[in-house]
């Protein structure tokens, strides 16, 4: 399938609302756009928060979105490393990294997201670098350095955001550069061998200050958890480097941004700890979670993750702005993935996975004052190539099912969103988006004898006929509303109530077995499925009390999620062989509902953070084949990822020394049960737990220095993250089956396939930088 993309760009029924009186608005976030220096200058000496959710500047507490927003300053002052940990203080957000690597990104925000990384499947929460829409999940754990703030947005952001925002979006936007030569360097060292480097120089390259650069370096590594005892490697360790270059234009009324970015992880593959002894072997349960014996290491892991984008603004009058957001991005991984974590050729999966994508976004604002429009365009190319082998020489020597998938995605949509302010208290707001969504695939599904397939090296041998060879398309076209009435009795003040549609598209399973397809449906309606819709109503308060000393953001929220998509695979015989297939539906029908509340209070040199959500989702249809009969199995199956309680506390004392400050923080972070896939599993699922932090942090006079040191789950909690299983279960209630002996009985292959992956262990650092 020859790809030219250079040449294809294109020139919540309400719930009853409940007063919560705990949570927290983290301390937060000088968040700004090119035009909005006076907002920010009034915000900024009223000790306000600056946001662009809706495209424009606007206070946190004014705007009708669910939203928290951290700074690149409180990130520094928490320690975090990259934006999986904003997922310990955002009220129902998950965040982690994809099991088998550091890198994949694995995010659900309301129970809407998605955890299967392969081509062929949409992500449900929209990851934006930049304004930049990043289409694939691989190379999306982004790490903080150079940030300007984070924003995690709640609920459908389908107008403004558009592309599989359907849970929610995260962006990511990097730190602008001002009309002065700066030099930041920043280093931390800390437990497991961490040591990380970060130096950023910018400066304005001609004497007016309309030419300006910044260049950063950030080189990030630390020693495994634990060990690979099958091939002596460090098991979750982290070796990246990654740069980024600027330069920006500031004229009167234009402003320009050219940015390109670089990231390399080396890091190792990251080995699954077994839940059960090998079946076949007697491999052993370790009893350390952070080691493993998978044996696994071609090809060798490495991903490499680059773009570039140009920004343009122009002011052609005080009324009007026009945007133009340009952007290319690749990345290519190479993943070893022991699905059954031990020496033996047993579920042994090679990958790689291989994506590019060109945008390009138009937009037109304007501003009379009491009526605020937003009009554009979006268009997006990209290519997803993901090319596995199963290696199941265990059970048959030799055998190997190869699986090449080849997605294209042509989309483009038109948006609008108006707002009109019928008086100082209380405003309108409409908007829609049109999509037109086509998706092309190519897919191949091979056996091979005698070895892997050719892709990796193998030595096997083409056995039959492809099990798929599928080549087609298909169109989707939606349009998607959002409604907002916004009530403001006074600056401190506002109640908004929304509706808004989200919509992700459909597509091709890349794992189907095409052969399977019943008589009378050809291979692309069996493979195919269709595009999933949310309707989210939202009922909002955000309030500032006690002279402002007291900031509570409260929502309460109901989804109505339909046509969901489930993908997975299951182990079955595939011409006479055994194999895995592809078993993405539509499984029907889910709800969603509950509340979320975060809040700050200031009292002197203490301040008290905290955030609490509770999430009531369940599945209200869920048809599968039983027998060969569709099957309701809700009762059975739960929403992935999604712990109905999430919450956060913390509580920091500022110290005055000398002329800066101390900052002492301590604080928790939990979440309820969590379910890592629709049938539960008990080796696999996570029991409620807590993490503990502690900082003492210190800023010099001006910020020209700081020192901080920091504890994350200074407790040493053991925790799941994600896993695999192939073990035989009861088809309708998902309850694993034992032999007469007290043994699981394996699926695919020999040795049983009941894999965890886990968070990260106690980690203690020290992190200091210098401004020049």
């Amino acid at each position: 399938m020859a790809l030219t993309a250079s040449t294809r760009i294109r020139s919540i029924s309400a719930i009853l609302f409940a007063g919560v009186a705990l949570g927290a608005l983290p301390a937060p976030a000088l968040a700004q756009d090119t035009s909005d220096a006076a907002a920010q200058a009034g915000a900024a000496s009223d000790g306000e928060i600056i946001v662009t959710a809706r495209r424009r500047s606007e206070t946190l507490n004014s705007v009708p979105i669910a939203i928290t927003a951290f700074s690149g300053d409180e990130l520094q002052a928490k320690g975090a490393g990259d934006i999986t940990a904003l997922a310990d203080e955002v009220p129902n957000v998950t965040l982690e990294p994809s099991r088998g690597t550091n890198s994949t990104l694995s995010a659900f925000i309301r129970g809407v997201g998605q955890q299967d990384p392969v081509s062929g499947f949409e992500q449900g929460v929209g990851i934006y670098l930049d304004d930049v829409y990043l289409n694939r999940p691989q190379a999306a754990v982004l790490d903080i350095y150079d940030v300007e703030r984070v924003e995690v947005l709640r609920g459908p952001q389908g107008t403004l955001y558009g592309r599989n925002t359907i849970g929610g979006a995260i962006k990511y936007v990097t730190r602008k550069i001002d009309d002065a030569f700066h030099l930041r360097l920043r280093g931390t060292y800390g437990s497991y061998d961490q040591a990380d480097g970060v130096a950023t120089v910018s400066s304005p390259l001609t004497s007016d200050g309309v030419l300006r650069a910044s260049g950063t370096v950030a080189r990030l590594t630390r020693g495994g958890f634990g060990r690979n005892l099958t091939t002596g490697l460090s098991n979750y360790n982290k070796d990246i480097w990654a740069g980024r270059g600027t330069v920006e234009v500031h004229g009167t009324d234009f402003f320009a941004r050219l940015t390109g970015d670089y990231t390399h992880d080396m890091s190792n593959p990251r080995g699954g700890h077994r839940e059960i002894p090998g079946q076949l072997t007697g491999a052993p349960v370790l009893a350390n979670v952070f080691d493993t014996q998978a044996g696994l290491n071609s090809p060798k892991q490495d991903v490499k993750a680059w773009g570039w984008s140009l920004f343009m603004e122009a002011k052609p009058t005080d009324h009007l702005t026009l945007r133009s957001i340009t952007a290319f991005r690749k990345d290519d991984s190479a993943s070893p993935i022991d699905f059954d974590a031990t020496a033996s050729q047993d579920v042994d999966v090679p990958a790689y996975y291989r994506n590019k994508q060109w945008s390009q976004e138009i937009q037109l604002l304007y501003n009379s004052g009491k009526f605020n429009a937003l009009l554009g365009y979006y268009y997006l190319y990209a290519t997803a190539l993901t090319q596995f082998d199963v290696r199941l020489f265990t059970t048959v020597p030799g055998l190997a099912a190869f699986t090449g998938a080849n997605i294209r995605t042509d989309t483009s949509a038109a948006f609008a969103n108006l707002s009109y302010d019928f008086s100082d208290h209380l405003s309108l707001e409409a908007g829609g988006r049109y999509t037109w969504d086509k998706r092309y695939a190519q897919i191949l599904r091979q056996n091979y004898l005698g070895g892997g397939s050719p892709v990796f090296g193998g030595a096997g041998v083409a056995f039959g006929a492809p099990s798929t060879n599928f080549l087609g398309s298909a169109d989707y076209k939606k349009f998607t509303p959002r409604v907002s009435l916004n009530w403001k009795p006074n600056t401190d003040n506002t109640v908004y109530a929304s509706f808004s549609q989200g919509f992700k598209g459909g597509g091709f399973d890349p794992r189907g077995v095409g052969v399977n397809a019943p008589p009378g449906m050809t291979q692309g309606e069996f493979l195919s499925f269709r595009p999933e819709k949310v309707n989210s109503y939202e009922l909002g308060v955000k309030t500032r009390l006690f002279d402002r000393r007291l900031s509570l953001n409260l929502a309460a929220f109901r989804m109505d999620y339909t046509d969901v998509q489930i993908p997975g695979s299951v182990a079955c015989t595939v011409g006479g062989l055994p194999s895995f297939c592809g078993v993405v539906s539509n499984a029907g029908k889910a709800r969603m509902q509950g509340v979320e509340a975060e809040g700050r209070l200031k009292l002197g040199g203490f301040t008290l953070n905290g955030s609490l959500g509770y999430i009531d989702a369940k599945y209200l249809k869920y048809i599968t084949l039983i027998a060969g009969q569709p099957t309701d199995v809700a009762a059975y199956r739960k929403v992935q990822n999604t712990p109905a309680w999430t919450g956060s506390a913390s509580a920091s004392y500022s110290i005055p020394v000398g002329a800066g400050a101390v900052d002492v923080t301590g604080g928790v972070s939990w979440k309820s049960k969590t379910y890592q896939f629709e049938v539960p599993n008990p080796y696999l699922d996570q029991p409620g737990y807590a993490l503990f932090d502690a900082s003492v942090f210190y800023r010099a006079p001006g910020g020209r220095w700081t020192f901080g040191v920091y504890g994350k789950n200074i407790l040493d909690k053991r925790y799941k993250t994600s896993g695999y299983t192939y073990v035989a279960g009861n088809a309708t209630t998902g309850a694993l089956t034992y032999t007469p002996a007290g043994n699981l009985i394996p699926t695919l292959g020999k040795e049983g396939v009941l894999t965890t992956y886990w968070g990260n262990p106690r980690q203690v650092f020290a992190t200091a930088t210098l401004n020049f």
